[in-house]
C-alpha cells in the first residue's frame, strides 16, 4: 500500500483489529476479523495477521504495534505484566514477536498487574494512554466497560491501583446459556434499566432472586423481551456499582467503551449524582498505540 509506514493492533480476545497508518498519522485503513485469542493457536498469530493486512505490506519490513491478549500466556508472545503503580508502559517494554516473514517486525505491549488484590489487564493500558493524552491533568478514576469492565484509579499520569468486574461476561452467560435465554430479546427500555441499577444498588443479596424474576416474569405476565434485557443489565451493572464504589463516589469519571454500553453506565452512574465524561473508546486504543509508535521514533532521533 502507497505510503504505509506502520501498522498498529488491538488484538482481542474474540476480535483482532488493525489500523494501517501513514507517517504522518493518516489512517490509510482500517481492517478487522473475528480471529480474536480464543480462536487461534501461538502459530495461528503471524497467519491471522497476514490474512488481514498481508496485501498491504509489500516488500516491507514494516513495524506493527501490537496491544491485547496477543501478548498473553496463550497469545503470539508472552510480554510480561508490570506491576502498578506505574505509568502505561512504553515501547521499549515491548516483546519482540518471532516471525517467519521478513516484512513484519512486530512488537507486542505488556499489561499491568495488581497483587493485592490480585488483577490484571491487557489492552487496557494502552487505551488509558490515549486518555491521558487527551486529558493530561486527570486525577481520578477512569471507567472502561466491557466484557472484563475495569475501575481504574489514576494520579499524575499512573495507575495507582484497579479492579476487574465480569459483568459484560455474566450477561452474555445468562443471557444466552442459562435458562434466561428464554426471557431476554432484542431492544432498550431505560426506564427499567434504571429501576433494576436501584434494585441492585439497595438489595445486592436480592439479585440472584430478582434474575429469577426475569423468567417468572415472563411466563406469568408476559415481561417483553426488550424490557427484561435491559433489567438484566440494570441488575448486573447495579450490582458491580455497589462493589465498585470506593472507585467512583465522590470522584470525577472518564468513560471510554463502546456508545451503547457507556451510555449505560453513564445513565447509571449519573442517576447516583456521579460527574461523567465520555470517551470514545476506539479513539483513546488508537492514540495509545500512536503514541508508542512515538516511543520509537524517540529512540532513533
Amino acid at each position: 500500500m502507497d505510503g504505509l509506514d506502520w501498522i498498529a493492533v488491538d488484538w482481542g480476545t474474540s476480535n483482532l483489529r488493525a489500523w494501517l497508518m501513514a507517517a504522518d498519522g493518516t489512517i490509510l485503513d482500517k481492517r478487522s476479523s473475528d480471529r480474536g485469542m480464543n480462536a487461534l493457536s501461538r502459530d495461528g498469530f503471524e497467519p491471522a495477521l497476514l490474512d488481514l493486512v498481508g496485501d498491504a505490506i509489500g516488500h516491507g519490513p514494516v513495524t506493527v504495534i501490537v496491544c491485547g491478549m496477543a501478548g498473553s500466556r496463550q497469545g503470539w508472545a508472552e510480554a510480561p505484566y508490570r506491576s502498578v503503580p506505574s505509568a502505561p508502559p512504553r515501547l521499549s517494554a515491548a516483546t519482540r514477536a518471532l516471525v517467519h516473514d521478513p516484512r513484519l517486525d512486530v512488537r507486542i505491549l505488556p499489561g499491568l498487574k495488581q497483587e493485592q488484590p490480585a488483577d490484571v489487564m491487557r489492552g487496557e493500558e494502552t487505551q488509558l494512554r490515549g486518555i491521558f493524552l487527551a486529558n493530561p491533568g486527570f486525577d481520578g478514576t477512569i471507567c472502561l466497560p466491557g466484557t472484563h469492565t475495569k475501575w481504574v484509579q489514576v494520579s499524575a499520569r499512573e495507575v495507582v491501583s484497579f479492579r476487574t468486574f465480569m459483568t459484560g461476561e455474566l450477561y452474555a452467560l445468562l443471557s444466552a446459556n442459562s435458562v434466561l435465554r428464554h426471557s431476554i430479546g432484542e431492544g432498550w427500555d431505560g426506564e427499567a434499566f434504571s429501576e433494576a441499577v436501584s434494585d441492585a444498588m439497595s438489595r445486592p443479596g436480592s439479585v440472584a432472586a430478582h434474575l429469577f424474576g426475569l423468567r417468572a416474569e415472563g411466563l406469568l405476565r408476559g415481561l417483553d423481551g426488550a424490557r427484561a434485557a435491559s433489567r438484566l443489565s440494570g441488575l448486573l451493572i447495579g450490582l458491580e456499582l455497589a462493589g465498585a464504589r470506593p472507585y467512583w463516589l465522590g470522584q470525577p469519571i472518564i468513560l471510554a467503551g463502546a456508545s451503547d454500553l457507556s451510555r449505560a453506565y453513564e445513565s447509571a452512574l449519573s442517576a447516583q449524582g456521579a460527574a461523567v465524561e465520555r470517551l470514545d473508546a476506539e479513539a483513546v486504543t488508537l492514540a495509545g498505540l500512536v503514541a508508542a509508535r512515538a516511543d520509537m521514533k524517540e529512540t532513533t532521533t
